[in-house]
C-alpha cells in the first residue's frame, strides 16, 4: 500500500477480530444458561473432544485398550462452551483472512486489466500511427522517399554520402568507411 494511505480494511480487520471475542463470551454465558444449548450445542464436541484428546494421550503413554470415561455433565458444559467461543473467534479471523485475500485478489484482477487496456491502446495507437506514416508516404510525389533530410534538391544525396566512381571509396579517404570526406593534404 502507499505509505499515505491508511488501510482501512486491515483496521476493520482487527476491528471484527477484537469484538468477536465479547461476542464469544456472550454466546458462551447463553449456551451454559440454555439446556437446548447446553444438550446439543456443547455436550457433544466436547465429549468428542475430550476422547480423542485421552485417547491421544493415552496411545502416546502406551496404553492401548482403555477405555475412556465421558465427563461429567457440567465440565463436559464448562468444555463446550469454551470450544464455541474459540470456534467463534477461529472462524470470525478465517473470514477476515478470506476477505482481505478476495479483496487483494480482486486489486491484483483490476491492476491487470488496466496494464491490459492501456497497453492495447499503445498498440491501436502505433497501428494509427503507421496507417498515418503509410498514407503520407503514398501522397509524396514519386522520387521522394521517407527519411531523407531537408534542404537536399530531391533525388540528390549529399556529396558526402555518394559513393566515388568506380564503386569504391573516394580516393584518399581515410578510415575506409562510406560516407567519410576525403582527407586533405596538411592535415
Amino acid at each position: 500500500m502507499v505509505a499515505g494511505a491508511f488501510p482501512l480494511a486491515k483496521l476493520l480487520t482487527l476491528g471484527a477480530r477484537q469484538l468477536s471475542r465479547p461476542l464469544a463470551a456472550r454466546i458462551k454465558a447463553g449456551a451454559r444458561a440454555s439446556p437446548f444449548f447446553r444438550a446439543y450445542i456443547c455436550l457433544p464436541p466436547a465429549q468428542l473432544y475430550h476422547w480423542v484428546e485421552m485417547r491421544a494421550k493415552m496411545r502416546l503413554m502406551g496404553f492401548r485398550g482403555a477405555a475412556v470415561k465421558p465427563l461429567n455433565e457440567e465440565a463436559a458444559a464448562e468444555l463446550g462452551a469454551e470450544l464455541l467461543g474459540e470456534a467463534i473467534v477461529f472462524g470470525v479471523g478465517g473470514l477476515c483472512l478470506y476477505l482481505e485475500y478476495a479483496r487483494q485478489t480482486g486489486q491484483a484482477r483490476r491492476r491487470e486489466e488496466e496494464q491490459a487496456a492501456a497497453l492495447r491502446e499503445v498498440g491501436e495507437r502505433l497501428e494509427r500511427l503507421r496507417e498515418e506514416l503509410d498514407a503520407m508516404a503514398a501522397r509524396l510525389p514519386p522520387g521522394h522517399a521517407p527519411g531523407h533530410a531537408p534542404g537536399h534538391a530531391p533525388g540528390h544525396a549529399p556529396a558526402a554520402s555518394s559513393p566515388a566512381p568506380g564503386g569504391g571509396h573516394a580516393p584518399g579517404a581515410e578510415g575506409g568507411g562510406a560516407g567519410h570526406a576525403p582527407a586533405r593534404p596538411g592535415h
